[in-house]
């Protein structure tokens, strides 16, 4: 009996022990769950005060925050993103299909106006501007479902690149400050690029223009604004309107592949001494322009010659196998 009541008295305080260790495990919980959102309300406060000393109006702040917290989608898309995979090939074909070719041709011709004044204005060859339009956000179909002020705090607060994208957030409230676009209406991906062309804020502020004169520079629905905006940007950036991005090349065998790479330029007419040839073994083009040889793969792949305005692209987005599909899509929706 006694060995009994002491075995139950043991079950007791382990039993209590159990409780009062669940008890705190419950409470840490709580208490983690809790904090974050008090370092959050605490962080948005120090915010708005930043933004007020900035000069953003107060209005605009509370339509701008109202109900904003962060959001775990936005965080899990920014720590977990995949892996690029695709061989250029498989990118390109991807990007570059040929229902993207023919879909580019229809907006070329639709938008014919809107596209010869943008380029009259900036020096950039319409078809550089659909291709960018095109490949970014499928000529303005798919740009992004987040509201960008949320994703940005999300960013900003999440503190793996906060420095960034808290100056991207008191980017966007400044668009706002100066009416370009309402809170609810500045949509864009989870990182914060917005409208059909994807600008970062900081690009929106640098290049957006208003092409129409309504007092908007309205990157998300006004295609003019758009069109604009996207060829202020590459002639800002270095555009050569006289000049195309580049060709697919063919190589010599046993051709020194040490040459590739953008460190390296030389005069058409020395890679044409060094057996460099258009597609099909045609000479280079006669007109001497400096270019860099550039392999699809990095170290492998489809090699192609490419001048000025393939840097340009790359200011863009830095990424040899987006600057190539810009290309080859401008070049096969006019059939080049």
């Amino acid at each position: 009996m006694h060995s009994d009541n002491s075995f139950i008295r043991e079950v007791f305080r382990w039993a209590v022990a159990g409780a009062l260790i669940a008890a705190i495990a419950i409470g840490l919980s709580f208490a983690a769950y809790a904090a974050p959102k008090a370092d959050f309300d605490q962080w948005m406060k120090e915010l708005r005060q930043e933004a007020i000393s900035k000069g953003i109006r107060q209005e605009i702040l509370d339509a701008a925050l109202i109900n904003v917290k962060p959001i775990p989608r936005v965080v899990e898309l920014d720590r977990k993103q995949p892996e690029f995979t695709l061989t250029f090939n498989d990118y390109q074909r991807r990007v570059v299909p040929k229902s993207r070719v023919e879909k580019a041709r229809k907006k070329l011709h639709e938008n014919k106006a809107l596209l010869e004044a943008a380029a009259k204005k900036y020096g950039v060859q319409p078809r550089f501007i659909v291709a960018l339009w095109g490949i970014e956000t499928d000529f303005g179909r798919v740009t992004g479902g987040f509201k960008v002020v949320d994703a940005l705090v999300t960013l900003a607060y999440d503190g793996r690149r906060s420095a960034y994208f808290r100056k991207e957030l008191f980017n966007a409230l400044k668009i706002l400050n100066e009416g370009h676009i309402a809170p609810k209406d500045m949509m864009g991906s989870w990182a914060g690029a917005m409208g059909q062309c994807q600008f970062m804020p900081s690009s929106f502020l640098r290049f957006a223009q208003d092409s129409n004169d309504d007092g908007h520079k309205n990157i998300w629905t006004d295609k003019s604004d758009v069109f604009a905006s996207a060829a202020n940007y590459l002639s800002s950036s270095g555009w050569k309107g006289d000049q195309t991005w580049g060709r697919p090349v063919e190589l010599p065998e046993g051709f020194d592949l040490s040459l590739a790479g953008l460190k390296t330029r030389k005069r058409l007419s020395e890679w044409q001494n060094l057996g460099v040839r258009r597609l099909g073994g045609r000479d280079l083009p006669t007109r001497d322009l400096p270019a860099s040889l550039v392999l699809g793969d990095g170290k492998k792949g489809p090699p192609f010659l490419v001048y000025n305005n393939y840097r340009t692209i790359l200011k863009w987005n830095r990424s040899t196998y987006f600057a190539v599909a810009v290309g080859t899509l401008a070049d096969r929706m006019v059939g080049r």
